[in-house]
């Protein structure tokens, strides 16, 4: 009998240790995607940025921010640079949606290994009613002082 409850605990904490390794895998999978998300942000403020001096004069006038501190070129020296810039974030971009789909990968393999099942009904429910109630007290914190003045 003495056997038994230790036999439970190593399943608790099998469990346990099972449950975590689940959450920091889908913890690892929603940091690519708003890694991936903030890059692709970045790169399309590349193309607006390329898209607005590329009909310009080369010779113009153009400041650009380089670790912090605005200096002073013109846009034939300007331009090559940013499209490097845009065209390596697609890269790393392209990298991370990679990794990303690995993650996914793995992470249905764990499910099946370890018969994961993910309630969606009762959580989708919960999170509705929740993001209803902080969103309109968001609105109402943020109307709030606006109509106050």
């Amino acid at each position: 009998m003495a056997g038994q409850p230790s036999g439970t605990d190593k399943e608790v904490i099998n469990e346990q240790m099972i449950a975590n390794m689940y959450a920091n895998m889908r913890s690892e999978m929603n940091q690519l995607y708003s890694k991936i998300t903030e890059l692709e942000m970045e790169v399309s403020e590349h193309s607006l940025v390329i898209g607005a001096i590329e009909p310009l004069d080369p010779s113009r006038r153009c400041y650009r921010m380089i670790g912090g501190v605005l200096v002073e070129r013109t846009i034939k020296e300007v331009l090559p640079a940013v499209q490097r810039n845009k065209e390596g974030l697609e890269e790393v971009v392209a990298r991370m949606n990679e990794a990303l789909e690995k993650k996914k990968k793995e992470i249905t393999e764990f499910e099946l290994k370890y018969k994961i099942r993910i309630r969606k009904a009762d959580s989708d429910t919960r999170e509705e009613s929740g993001m209803k109630e902080g969103s309109a007290q968001a609105q109402g914190v943020l109307v709030g002082p606006a109509s106050g003045q």
